[in-house]
C-alpha cells in the first residue's frame, strides 16, 4: 500500500452536498504538494428498472451542474480537475470501480452532518467503499452547526 507521500492521482466523488466544495478544495491543495491529477465524479443511481446505458435527463443535467460547481470550485484554488459522470446502480461499487479503473492512491470523499433516527449517519455509500476499496481513502465530515444539530 502507498503512503500518503507516494500520490498520483485522487478521485474525489461529489454529489452536490454541503461538503462538495471543501473536499475539492482539499484534493487539490494535496495535488498541488504531490503534483498528482485530480479527477472529481458524480454517479447517476440508475433504477434498476432501466438499463443501465440509459440516459436519465434530468439526473444527467443535475450531474453536469454538479461537475461545473466542482470545476469552479477548483479553479478558485488554481486548480485544474479531470471529471466525469458515471451511471451504475449503487454509488459505492461505482466510486470503488472508478478508483480501480484510473488507478486513484486516494479518494478524498466528504459527509455533511446528518442524522438519521436522531443519530449521526454515514449512510451506505461511505461504509462500502471504507470496506471495499483498496486504496486509501481520506474522509471530510462537515461541521456540526444549529441547523444541522436540530434535524
Amino acid at each position: 500500500m502507498p503512503a500518503l507521500m507516494e500520490l498520483k492521482r485522487i478521485l474525489v466523488p461529489v454529489n452536490g452536498g454541503s461538503v462538495d466544495e471543501e473536499i475539492i478544495k482539499l484534493a487539490c491543495n494535496l495535488a498541488r504538494e504531490h503534483k498528482v491529477t485530480v479527477e472529481v465524479i458524480n454517479i447517476i443511481e440508475v433504477e434498476r428498472s432501466l438499463s443501465l446505458d440509459t440516459t436519465v435527463e434530468p439526473q444527467a443535467e443535475k450531474g453536469e451542474e454538479i461537475l461545473n460547481q466542482a470545476e469552479n470550485a477548483a479553479s478558485e484554488v488554481d486548480c485544474k480537475v479531470e471529471t466525469a459522470l458515471i451511471q451504475a446502480r449503487e454509488a459505492g461499487p461505482a466510486i470503488v470501480t472508478a478508483a480501480k479503473k484510473r488507478e486513484a492512491d486516494l479518494i478524498v470523499m466528504g459527509i455533511g452532518y446528518k442524522k438519521r433516527l436522531g443519530v449521526f449517519d454515514l449512510g451506505k455509500t461511505i461504509p462500502y467503499v471504507f470496506k471495499e476499496s483498496s486504496c486509501q481513502i481520506l474522509l471530510f465530515r462537515g461541521a456540526l452547526t444549529e441547523n444541522n444539530s436540530k434535524q
